[in-house]
């Protein structure tokens, strides 16, 4: 992975990952090859913040159906990074 911004892809902004933000915890969505290493330096560089830790998570993927066609939904991989004390990110 040549660039941060290919690790990093977007932030996850539901009613859980708004309640962690208020304990300086921040969700993305990331690149499913992507390593814990990678995703700290990656959001370290994007955000010029601290990481205390990262956890990932890799999202099942669900069956879906269109008429007569079945599939699943893409494989999504997600990041918990925790961040020190001071450091912040405004997800607006």
């Amino acid at each position: 992975m040549n660039n941060y911004r290919d690790i990093i892809k977007a932030p996850i902004v539901t009613e859980k990952s708004a309640a962690l933000a208020d304990t300086n915890t921040i969700v993305f969505s990331v690149d499913p090859k992507a390593n814990k290493t990678q995703i700290k330096q990656a959001v370290e560089a994007i955000f010029n913040v601290k990481v205390v830790s990262v956890n990932t998570l890799n999202a099942p993927t669900k069956k879906k159906r269109v008429g007569r066609y079945t599939g699943r939904t893409n494989k999504v991989k997600k990041a918990i990074v925790k961040l020190a004390e001071g450091s912040s990110i405004e997800l607006n």
